[in-house]
């Protein structure tokens, strides 16, 4: 017989990386002959999308979706459970899990906010707490344990499915962008470094995939660059065509300046041979590897010269590239399958029987 686990996660309603992460997860728990159980918190603003009402249908386990602050219920689950996984230090997951015995784990997808407030404080003794914590990236793990790294500590990067339909080198081009068009993502910083860069836009065409509270802004800058008839604007688009885009670029493009956690988008062009150009931001680096083009965050003058080196970079040491850079994520990336090792050392470690796993 398997484990029965529980995942605790927030959730807004819509299905994001790190609803796709959990659901992916349990899954795989699920093949593997566990018997994983999914409780969505419900955020403030919570309002539950179409995209995640589909995602969760047909799921071989049991997904709840509870109010924020109803311990009667979650704790509940708690106590039949064998082991609990908290995506991010929740109260609810790591305070419930202390009260009834149970061994917890977490997963800490953000970097650690250093200030005085009850919440980030409470946060951080919560993650002390639990058995074990992996952090995203080590630039989350460096923010939350800034004196040293734990033992019971370590680095998984959150992924759930990624792209892995390449498009041939010699169909590609231009560059590729693809995020939420909001404050601090740098799409304001790349227009401008495009319309700078010296490079022979008909050729290096630029899609700026997405949407935001910053696209008529962005709109406009465009116009006004006379960028127009070089800048692709797609709106949101399906999951397989976001894709597809991607993998035809020649280089994807990720210039945020917002200490970014990871930096998903970058790890899924990799994985189609899609090398990226990046700032040096947050978890970003890491997640763009060491064959990543970097130049700091903000940079507009900086970030056009990236756009002019990828350009007329000769065609053989693009491949290189690219191909160094996809060989070099497959070292990087973890199967889901760890996950369930885990639990297993865990429960070992905490005196659990697990004959009946």
């Amino acid at each position: 017989m398997g484990m029965n686990i529980l995942h605790i996660s927030p959730c807004q309603g819509s299905f994001g990386g790190i609803e796709a992460f959990v659901l992916a997860l349990s899954d795989e728990l699920s093949k593997r002959g566990n018997r994983p159980k999914v409780l969505f918190k419900m955020v403030d603003g919570f309002d539950l999308k179409d995209n995640l009402r589909e995602a969760i249908l047909k799921r071989p386990y049991p997904i709840h979706f509870t109010k924020r602050g109803d311990l009667r219920v979650i704790a509940q689950h708690v106590s039949q459970t064998d082991i609990i996984h908290g995506h991010n230090p929740l109260i609810e997951a790591v305070g419930l899990s202390f009260w009834f015995n149970k061994p917890c784990v977490l997963t800490v997808y953000n970097w650690c906010r250093r200030n005085i407030h009850p919440r980030p404080l409470l946060w951080r003794l919560l993650n002390r707490i639990a058995n074990h914590s992996w952090y995203i990236s080590d630039f989350v793990w460096d923010s939350w344990e800034p004196l040293g790294r734990q033992s019971s500590s370590g680095k998984l990067p959150i992924l759930s499915s990624l792209p892995t339909e390449t498009t041939d080198f010699s169909e590609r081009k231009g560059f590729v962008f693809a995020s939420r068009w909001i404050a601090n993502k740098g799409i304001r910083v790349l227009v401008e470094a495009y319309a700078q860069a010296r490079i022979d836009h008909d050729a290096w065409p630029l899609t700026l995939i997405g949407d935001g509270p910053l696209k008529q802004e962005v709109l406009e800058k465009i116009r006004s660059l006379g960028q127009d008839t070089h800048v692709i604007v797609t709106g949101f688009i399906s999951d397989s065509e976001r894709n597809l885009r991607i993998s035809k670029a020649k280089w994807m493009v990720t210039p945020p300046h917002t200490n970014e956690d990871l930096g998903l988008t970058v790890i899924e062009a990799r994985n189609v041979k899609v090398p990226c150009i990046i700032t040096r931001d947050g978890g970003l680096p890491e997640a763009a590897g060491s064959h990543a083009l970097v130049c700091e965050p903000g940079d507009a003058k900086s970030l056009s010269r990236l756009l002019e080196q990828a350009a007329n970079m000769p065609d053989s040491e693009y491949r290189q590239i690219a191909t160094s850079s996809h060989i070099e994520l497959q070292k990087y990336i973890k199967p889901l399958s760890v996950y369930d090792r885990a639990y297993r050392t865990t429960l070992l470690a905490n005196g659990k029987n697990l004959n009946h796993v």
